[in-house]
């Protein structure tokens, strides 16, 4: 990479718009398997839709994920909660799983096309250089949310397999489960234990190994 600051500044701004919209592909796969699963309130609210604007959570898709790319290096975002009912749903809890899963999914599928990308333009090193981090970031995105722990995609995908009475409790815990999230990530943090990256990081590299992103 190069040390001109306005190139670097246009590559920092291509890398975040990348990502921003990664997570609105995020949030769009959410709403399309619960209608292709048969719940249609995502549909109904409008979220059904590649427009950025009906996705955005202002502190959680823009700021948030600007501030830790700029400050952290990384970058953590969300959009607007999808709307659902699970209750119209053939199987509650196979298909309350499935759409959760398609977030993910998504990201990876994402990672997997600019692995492509970084393939064809080894020539490059300023498109390889965006596409590397496209890649690290959907892949860490779409294993932070694997997590199985509410109210992280990877709750729900582990709740597929939980009894009912189970399943039930496990969802109780959604309303406080955020909080408990970032409590862990900050302690684990300032104690220099990085608890969640040994999770994720793992993962993450191993399949960059896998598409040849090195």
């Amino acid at each position: 990479m190069t040390g001109d600051p306005l190139i670097k500044l246009v590559v920092d701004a291509a890398i975040i718009g990348l990502v921003f919209y990664s997570i609105i592909l995020h949030e769009f796969s959410h709403s399309l398997a619960a209608n292709a699963l048969g719940d249609d309130s995502a549909k109904r609210a409008g979220r059904l839709t590649l427009n950025p604007v009906k996705h955005i959570d202002w502190f959680g898709t823009v700021l948030l994920p600007l501030f830790l790319y700029l400050t952290a290096g990384f970058i953590y975002g969300y959009a607007k909660p999808v709307p659902f009912n699970p209750y119209n749903f053939k199987n509650f809890k196979r298909d309350s799983g499935l759409t959760a899963l398609a977030g993910p999914v998504c990201n990876i599928l994402i990672a997997i096309a600019f692995a492509l990308v970084f393939q064809l333009f080894a020539s490059i090193p300023v498109v390889q250089y965006i596409a590397y981090y496209v890649i690290f970031l959907n892949l860490l995105l779409a294993f932070f949310n694997l997590i199985p722990f509410p109210p992280l995609d990877g709750s729900k995908v582990l709740g597929m397999f939980l009894t009912d009475t189970a399943y039930y409790k496990w969802t109780l815990q959604e309303r406080k489960g955020m909080i408990w999230l970032f409590g862990i990530i900050i302690v684990s943090n300032l104690l220099g234990l990085n608890l969640i990256g040994h999770i994720v990081l793992p993962p993450v590299k191993a399949v960059m190994l896998l598409l040849g992103v090195r």
